[in-house]
């Protein structure tokens, strides 16, 4: 991790814990629209069969990727810092908070991500779930298998066990907010949140405490933000 910020700026991502850089954003009086965030689960994705040697691909070139002895998501986030990502914005939403059912008040309201897995054997789950704030419950389509996806022809690069493709964050910004909208990503991962943002002109500020994941994110960040493509979100 690299030193503490004097302030967090807007449009920024930090190679810090979630922790301290949420109580920046509430010493400067900073109060996010949004909360999107994509925390440990606590289900050990390291020691999962399909995290060994997955294939992945970028640039165009084929490699693997070996996330086996990954810790990080070996336990879930306290509830302290769940509590903190909603002091520090408006409304959330929380993939994966069928985990942490114990510790967010009870939702009406629940993102479904539909991962169209054709394939009723398939060792990859089926749908995700994602606790929301509000009253309003949706279901997102978006074909994610493997090395599949819903826009074979913009596919992300991928380099992160659990990564969250753009185009399911873009729907879920399409669907809950509005341009302008300032957006937390405590988790950020590999940052797709983050180009969906800049895609959608949504302000961001991002955490992430992992250097790999914080590095080759922002790579991905600078490289996807320089194309000028056509993107279909819907």
């Amino acid at each position: 991790m690299t030193p503490l910020p004097p302030q967090i700026e807007i449009d920024h991502v930090y190679n810090i814990d979630c922790v301290d850089g949420m109580r920046l954003m509430q010493a400067q009086g900073i109060v996010a629209d949004w909360c999107i965030a994509d925390p440990p689960y606590g289900i050990g994705v390291g020691s999962q069969t399909y995290a060994k040697g997955v294939a992945i691909a970028g640039n165009g070139l084929a490699k693997r990727r070996d996330y086996s002895g990954t810790d990080w998501d070996s336990q879930r986030l306290d509830k302290s810092v769940i509590d903190l990502m909603r002091d520090t914005s408006k409304q959330q939403i929380i993939f994966g908070g069928n985990y942490y059912t114990d510790v967010l008040p009870p939702t009406k309201s629940w993102v479904v991500w539909n991962k169209r897995n054709p394939d009723e054997h398939n060792s990859f789950a089926d749908c995700e779930l994602a606790w929301c704030s509000t009253d309003v419950a949706r279901v997102i389509h978006y074909y994610y298998n493997g090395m599949l996806q819903g826009d074979m022809r913009n596919k992300d690069y991928r380099f992160h066990a659990t990564q969250k493709p753009t185009q399911l964050y873009a729907k879920v910004l399409t669907l809950y907010t509005k341009e302008g909208d300032l957006i937390l990503d405590p988790c950020a991962g590999s940052q797709s949140l983050r180009i969906a943002c800049h895609r959608l002109k949504r302000h961001y500020i991002g955490f992430e405490i992992n250097k790999e994941y914080y590095d080759k994110g922002c790579d991905w960040y600078t490289h996807a933000t320089a194309q000028l493509s056509i993107f279909d979100f819907m």
